[in-house]
């Protein structure tokens, strides 16, 4: 193994806090992690000196010896009579290499795992030491569960609230259908089995992990599984009523507006709403009506209105405390 000095190896000066190294480790592990350039021996290499050099100086105590010149790159005595630790020169590679791998590929720290997708562990299983591959060739490397990979795609909002499919090109070059299910909202993630980078040492692959963006819609919101929308009626339909078409997602429908219908009104679609994922069953939708008066206004109504104000009046702003 190199034996660099490793706070060059990390890329950080020799007063960095163990939150910089932590950092600096994560910033070079993803770049050079052996998923990536699966066959690259010279990346390969470049991981181990760099999981090596994170080896070092994660370990307060081992880094505080190397800071007093006691240890060196690869963790082994400079000058005997400094203790126990020293190793005869035979064992010191395999010593270093040991450290390496039971850190990084034994468990090691949960963030770790959480970095590449998955845990990891030694071939052979728990408790497998340096001889336990003695009478087989030994270790063949780090069995490593493929990385997840992140895809992001975009659907309009009826498809979202109805279901839909996507196509997405995954990193291996190939594509894929990807299901978005009735009432995906805005940022879900869905997971794909498998669809992520390869493993190493016969583990699994990882994910890919799609996150679904939602369009806006020009007059439709949504609520939970209910959907929202203001639809304009004419100043006859609200006071005489009438039957409207009125947008849902899945269509027109025609709706009954009752007599004096105001601007404010509700009125209830049920089920007219999106697929609730935890129940299965459809929120409603609810249509808020506006009077909109003729553009440009009139003549005739304008007319008659004055006519009807001068023996009849109604004072609005003091029925609702404006007043």
């Amino acid at each position: 193994m190199a034996t660099r000095d490793p706070y060059s190896v990390l890329g950080v000066s020799r007063s960095a806090s163990a939150d910089d190294i932590k950092k600096a480790y994560r910033k070079l592990a993803k770049q050079h992690h052996p998923d990536l350039k699966p066959g690259d021996a010279a990346n390969e290499e470049r991981f181990k000196e760099i999981s090596a050099a994170y080896t070092l100086l994660s370990d307060a105590e081992k880094r505080a010896r190397y800071d007093r010149g006691e240890i060196d790159p690869s963790g082994q005595e400079r000058h005997a009579g400094f203790g126990s630790r020293g190793r005869s020169s035979g064992s010191r590679g395999r010593a270093y290499s040991s450290t390496a791998d039971d850190t990084f590929f034994g468990g090691g720290d949960d963030w770790f795992s959480d970095l590449f997708g998955g845990g990891r562990r030694r071939p052979g299983g728990p408790g497998a030491g340096a001889g336990a591959g003695a009478g087989t060739g030994g270790s063949t490397g780090p069995r490593v569960r493929g990385s997840d990979i992140s895809y992001s795609v975009t659907v309009p909002f009826v498809e979202a609230a109805n279901g839909s499919k996507r196509r997405i090109n995954l990193s291996n070059g190939k594509s894929i259908d990807v299901a978005i299910p009735p009432g995906t909202e805005n940022e879900t993630k869905l997971r794909l089995k498998g669809q992520g980078l390869p493993g190493m040492g016969g583990m699994p692959n990882g994910d890919a992990i799609v996150e679904v963006h939602v369009e806006s819609h020009p007059y439709f919101t949504r609520q939970d599984s209910d959907i929202h929308v203001e639809v304009p009626i004419t100043l006859n339909e609200a006071v005489l009523g009438a039957t409207v078409n009125v947008p849902t997602i899945s269509g027109k429908v025609a709706v009954k507006v009752p007599p004096g219908a105001n601007t404010g009104s509700v009125l209830r679609l049920r089920g007219k709403g999106v697929v609730n994922q935890a129940t299965k069953q459809p929120g409603d939708q609810y249509v808020k009506l506006k009077v909109v008066l003729p553009d440009p206004p009139d003549a005739e109504l304008v007319k008659f209105v004055e006519q009807w104000a001068k023996t009849r009046s109604y004072d609005v702003r003091k029925k609702a405390g404006l007043e």
